[in-house]
């Protein structure tokens, strides 16, 4: 017992501090941006906006491409409608004389197949995505193409800037800060294991094999794994969006994430492999595999604590702290206000996300798949 109390402990903390630590240990192979300076060498570019029923917030969108800094003999706006109901087509549509294509897809079977759709009607060499909620800084692009001028990279992330309703940094903010700490590391190793499903961009090449059942943002850095070349995050290249407007939208929306990652991963059991993959599968193991464990750990660690109860006042102290852990969590849950506390904020936010986990988890087992998408409302 004494063995699996630190064990179970050492589990719960490796994907969140361990990792990472790893990480810092195994020598960096930092990729710097190569600067185009003439425009006619500049790659020529598709922008793949998906959308399902979005008339409320497409053409703040469109407006947003059409600022973009790009020659725009090199550059084409694509909207890939997820088969919308609303008004979405049509507003697109008015754009046309501003260069704006809709590629509607003919039946509604969720954003990746709707992505192939456009895929397949786009001219670019480089093929970039965002939803309708990131707002694309106009320099971006530029910053982009010089990423692909190095033939090593297959894909960029951009790294996310979160705004929150109010103005105040939440929970996910300070989650979102280390997380794209956590993906410099990643992509100065074996590359990313998971790009920001909001703005990336891939060569076309790369999107070769588009799986509609696999998030792209996942089947993307697996492809470029797969080609001999990685998927990088720059911390130049913003993606900025808001806080979700509905927090319970937001936890299904974690959990429709998580089902669809495992389910990329029983579609594709090979990332898993170090002796096919290398260091990209040791990636995948303790970035996804071992994170999506964590309630699970934390679940056996609470319970050997309590089994150990009077062997020893490490124990007593070991139960001390998660009570007072999940105290903090439960006040932030019955009091909005009490999540102004950064401490409250942080782990309440820590505690619904492997609620999340734990729960999508059990769905995915028992049979449940997401393939379709609404939109969070931010």
């Amino acid at each position: 017992m004494d063995f699996l109390f630190y064990f179970t402990a050492l589990l719960c903390g490796y994907s969140y501090f361990l990792y990472p630590l790893v990480l810092k240990l195994i020598p960096a192979r930092p990729i710097k941006p190569v600067e185009i300076i003439d425009d006619n060498n500049l790659p020529r570019l598709s922008l793949i906006i998906t959308a399902h029923n979005e008339e409320a917030r497409i053409q703040d969108k469109l407006e947003n491409s059409l600022q973009i800094d790009y020659p725009l003999q090199l550059l084409e706006v694509i909207v890939a409608s997820d088969y919308s109901t609303d008004a979405t087509d049509s507003i697109v549509e008015s754009y046309a004389d501003k260069g704006i294509r809709l590629v509607r897809a003919d039946e509604r079977k969720g954003k990746e197949y709707a992505q192939l759709c456009a895929i397949k009607a786009s001219t670019g060499d480089i093929l970039v995505f965002s939803d309708v909620a990131t707002k694309i800084p106009a320099e971006a692009f530029r910053l982009l193409a010089n990423y692909f001028a190095d033939n090593r990279i297959g894909a960029v992330s951009s790294e996310d800037k979160f705004i929150s309703n109010d103005g105040m940094v939440v929970g996910e903010g300070a989650y979102v800060k280390y997380e794209m700490w956590l993906r410099r590391l990643e992509s100065e190793r074996a590359g990313l294991v998971g790009l920001s499903g909001s703005f990336f961009a891939a060569r076309r090449e790369v999107c070769g094999h588009w799986d509609i059942y696999s998030p792209s943002d996942f089947n993307t850095g697996l492809n470029c794994a797969k080609q001999g070349m990685v998927a990088i995050t720059c911390p130049d290249v913003l993606g900025v969006y808001k806080d979700v407007k509905d927090p319970d939208l937001e936890y299904r929306r974690k959990m429709r994430t998580v089902i669809r990652g495992v389910t990329a991963i029983s579609r594709h059991p090979e990332v898993l492999n170090p002796l096919a993959m290398g260091m990209f599968a040791f990636q995948v193991w303790s970035h996804k595999i071992m994170r999506w464990g964590v309630p699970w750990f934390m679940l056996a660690f609470a319970i050997i604590t309590l089994i150990q109860q009077g062997q020893g006042v490490v124990y007593m102290l070991a139960l001390a702290a998660q009570l007072f852990f999940y105290a903090l969590a439960i006040v932030g849950w019955l009091s909005p206000n009490a999540r102004a506390n950064i401490a409250v904020r942080i782990i309440f936010f820590f505690v619904q996300t492997n609620l999340a986990l734990a729960q999508a988890t059990l769905m995915f087992l028992a049979g449940r798949r997401m393939t379709v998408w609404t939109p969070s409302q931010r």
